[in-house]
């Protein structure tokens, strides 16, 4: 099961708001997604989390770059929705290669649906980049100090797993705006 909330940080506090990410195809759609929840150019974050397995949070400041924290990108990687995160720059590969997650058999068992799938969370996520092998680390990827700034260190950042969206919202002081839209 999927949750994903975004948060935008105004001047009365964070405001929170449900989002549906069916449309979302990229990471540009994603972050213009993000910019529209917040019309002043504050800070939102989007939180995805995918329960029990990973949970990534995406961190828009006006038109800058988005910044990208995935708790485990081979768990990630097996997620239509995580695919959106794990860019080529995050998994530290050359724009120009074919993007391995294109490759990837994402045939709607990672919801959990085949029993067989949780014997795969013991493998590394691996796909073809021309022609050769090409692994999805295991692990956290991305900018692990995104919320710094906001309160929530990098090595907690890391340290979170099962429930990390309503945790970091209540180190954010925003728990009763995320409950309102979960």
């Amino acid at each position: 099961m999927y949750f994903a909330a975004l948060l935008a940080r105004t001047e009365d506090g964070w405001e929170a708001s449900d989002t549906e990410l069916d449309d979302v195809e990229t990471l540009s759609d994603l972050a213009d997604l993000a910019r529209e929840a917040s019309p002043d150019d504050d800070t939102v974050l989007v939180l995805i989390e995918q329960e029990d397995s990973w949970f990534g949070v995406v961190r828009i400041d006006g038109e800058e770059d988005p910044r990208i924290f995935v708790s485990d990108a081979a768990a990630a990687a097996r997620s239509s929705y995580g695919e959106i995160l794990l860019t080529d720059e995050l998994l530290g590969r050359d724009p120009g290669d074919l993007d391995a997650l294109d490759t990837l058999d994402l045939d709607g068992t990672e919801d959990g649906e085949n029993e067989d799938a949780e014997d795969d969370e013991e493998e590394d996520a691996v796909s073809t980049v021309n022609g050769s092998a090409e692994a999805v680390p295991h692990g956290p990827v991305g900018d692990a100090g995104i919320l710094d700034d906001l309160g929530v260190g990098e090595k907690e950042l890391r340290a979170l797993s099962s429930d990390a969206v309503t945790e970091i919202a209540d180190a954010l002081g925003a728990s009763e705006v995320l409950e309102t839209v979960r």
